[in-house]
């Protein structure tokens, strides 16, 4: 009888353990007990995305840029999750800055629309805020019935800022708070069900492993005589530092360079469409181009079916990238221009013919 009552407090002892170890999986209770690391009972926490908050279906804001450099320097950019930077007449740039939940009190300069500049509006299915428009842009906007921001009617989005010593057509400013005035005034959509346009990594994505992959401290990206973009990579904040035409790209509130995370770089052909100088891109396609984070590059592939159809970016291998947490710089290169992605002690030249 003794030796059963043993046997039975032993089973006891054991199920009572059992028990604890169960319930300290979810409140701990051992190391209160008996001081156990609760690193042998606790799963670690995913780390969470920073750049956007994947779980938010709030639509996007796309605002187009002046990149004319007498309208420098630019304000507000450093909240823009994502941009792209692409050719227009004259061989001066413009870059299309997207807003997610964001509350930025300046943004610009703001310029008129280019045809070509909503198709990225809506591969993120994003409200376009722009100052004027091309033909081609005003009759693309209307087919495609895009929602628009537009300052030559929407008037209480945007303001002149008189204080700048600059051409009247450099001054046109908004923020997020005069947008979302317009919005409501419209009636436009504020939810999106359209997925991010990139898939994004909250776990660090090594490139050096990568097959490929090529050093890249220095990045040099060229439109034309009059514009050439440059990227220094600062390897202690694992950023890069974004410059233009050997000027530091710099806001004009914070007085702080512009960084990012990201660079996404490719080319296409452009062409001449009209007495002005306005232009044309071949932007539905495929082709190949670089991903470049971290201080490495590596080649991937790009392909856009339609115009309104989202951009899709893979390895070589025919899987799709994915790209480090932080800001995305989109560089549309024309052909033929000079690609320079550069080591600390050796330099690696792309030009696609």
């Amino acid at each position: 009888m003794k030796a059963k009552k043993i046997i039975i407090s032993i089973i006891v002892i054991i199920l009572i353990i059992l028990g604890l170890c169960f319930i300290n999986s979810k409140f701990n209770i051992l190391d209160n007990i008996f001081g156990l690391g609760t690193s042998e009972y606790e799963e670690k926490e995913e780390p969470k995305l920073q750049i956007v908050d994947e779980e938010s279906d709030s639509r996007i804001i796309a605002v187009m840029i002046n990149n004319n450099h007498a309208a420098w320097p630019h304000a507000g950019l450093q909240d823009a999750f994502l941009n792209y930077e692409i050719i227009v007449e004259g061989g001066i740039t413009r870059i299309l800055s997207l807003y997610k939940d964001a509350a930025t009190e300046k943004i610009g300069s703001v310029r008129s629309a280019r045809h070509y500049f909503l198709d990225y509006a809506m591969e993120n299915d994003a409200i376009y805020v722009h100052h004027g428009r091309s033909p081609q842009a005003l009759e693309d906007i209307e087919s495609y019935n895009i929602d628009n921001i537009e300052g030559l009617y929407d008037e209480d989005g945007f303001w002149r800022d008189k204080t700048l010593n600059k051409a009247y057509e450099h001054t046109s400013f908004t923020n997020i708070e005069r947008i979302n005035t317009v919005i409501k005034e419209k009636g436009y959509r504020t939810t999106t069900e359209t997925d991010l346009l990139l898939n994004y990594s909250a776990k660090e994505v090594d490139l050096s492993k990568k097959e490929n992959s090529v050093k890249a401290d220095k990045v040099s990206i060229e439109y034309s005589s009059y514009q050439t973009t440059y990227y220094e990579y600062d390897s202690k904040n694992k950023l890069y530092l974004r410059s233009m035409d050997d000027e530091k790209h710099v806001d004009a509130i914070t007085g702080e360079q512009y960084t990012t995370k990201n660079i996404i770089t490719y080319q296409v052909k452009n062409r001449t469409i009209d007495s002005t100088g306005r232009q044309d891109l071949d932007n539905v396609g495929s082709g190949e181009g670089y991903y470049i984070s971290n201080g490495y590059a590596v080649p991937i592939t790009w392909e856009k079916g339609s115009r309104s159809s989202q951009t899709i970016y893979k390895y070589m291998d025919g899987t799709e990238i994915e790209v480090n947490d932080g800001v995305t710089w989109i560089q549309i290169q024309p052909v033929g221009k000079e690609l320079g992605i550069e080591a600390l002690e050796e330099e690696y030249n792309d030009t696609e013919e």
